[in-house]
């Protein structure tokens, strides 16, 4: 029999473009994960090809039965990615105990594991955003998904499993696939549609002297870039680490909204309005992934850069779906 490919969260963002691109690679050996509920992300599936498609309960009870079929890599990007989320416990069993109990089946079995970490992880960025060991245990995550995540970082650390897996700390990703995620879409997708609608973006004031408002910055990494990234790391079997997964390069959110207008072609108006209270201490201000590591390790391909991407979403993708 193959060995099939494991993606967890296949059905959601990444996941979805993840499996479209191992298609275009000639690759439908996938085993798919996702809890599909009552929203439309099942959509992000059609056309795509794969072997089976399960419940991520319905995997847990073949992981305890020995029930799965060979697999040969798992890339694990299942997750409550919510950073509003209130629920503690349900992010702990959702995002880091789930996270260990794959991660114990493929080590206990030689199966490649590549797994979504996340840039939350880095709080207010007070100890900068270097992945190196050092700066991971000093590291103060501003919101429970970020801890959730965190743990599992902390706890494959301690247990010295970066040698053989490769965590990746994916910064603003936005792109295709991502209608289904509601208040967490990106600001590309939403502005596409405010634009729509009302010829104008709204973005938030900034509420600390140090940054004008629209001039909060954020690494913004295209998903097809953050895919690659994820091939890269399941076809290169050897060696692992713990991994940013942005492009280096910092951008204001004004230039990002500038970038939605030129792509369609209107020009720019933007209203600033007051950060809800409730956000402002746990805002990041600014996020720029060190990606030395990332290179070290021997991914070695340019990212696209932010206009360029942003303008490949919106007219090959946002505008041909209305």
């Amino acid at each position: 029999m193959s060995k099939l490919t494991l993606i967890t969260g296949a059905a959601g963002f990444i996941g979805a473009n993840a499996v479209a691109a191992l298609n275009a690679d000639g690759n439908d050996q996938l085993l798919l994960v996702d809890q599909l509920g009552s929203d439309e992300k099942w959509k992000n599936l059609l056309g795509l090809h794969f072997e089976d498609l399960i419940s991520p309960a319905e995997l847990l009870r073949r992981l305890d039965n020995d029930k799965l079929p060979p697999i040969d890599a798992i890339l694990h990007l299942g997750a409550c990615s919510a950073t509003t989320e209130r629920n503690a416990d349900y992010l702990l069993d959702n995002n880091t105990h789930y996270t260990r109990t794959l991660c114990q089946y493929a080590l206990l079995r030689d199966i490649r594991f590549v797994y979504a970490s996340s840039a939350a992880t880095y709080g207010d960025g007070s100890h900068g955003y270097s992945d190196d060991d050092a700066t991971t245990r000093l590291l103060r995550p501003l919101n429970m998904y970020g801890l959730s995540k965190h743990l599992f970082d902390l706890w494959a650390l301690k247990h010295n499993l970066f040698n053989r897996i490769v965590g990746l700390k994916f910064f603003n990703v936005f792109g295709p696939r991502e209608d289904h995620k509601d208040d967490m879409r990106s600001v590309v997708q939403k502005s596409f549609h405010q634009i729509k609608r009302d010829g104008q973006v709204t973005l938030f004031k900034s509420h600390r002297p140090d940054y004008g408002d629209g001039q909060q910055q954020r690494d913004f990494i295209y998903v097809k870039d953050a895919v690659a990234v994820c091939r890269h790391f399941l076809n290169h079997r050897t060696g692992g680490g713990l991994l940013n997964c942005g492009t280096g390069v910092a951008r204001s959110w004004l230039d990002l909204a500038h970038a939605v207008f030129a792509a369609m072609n209107q020009p720019p108006v933007i209203r600033f309005i007051d950060m809800p209270e409730t956000l402002r201490p746990k805002y990041q201000y600014f996020t720029q992934a060190d990606i030395g590591k990332l290179r070290a390790a021997g991914y070695d391909a340019p990212f696209t850069p932010l206009e360029d991407a942003v303008r490949d979403y919106v007219v090959n993708h946002l505008a041909c779906a209305t």
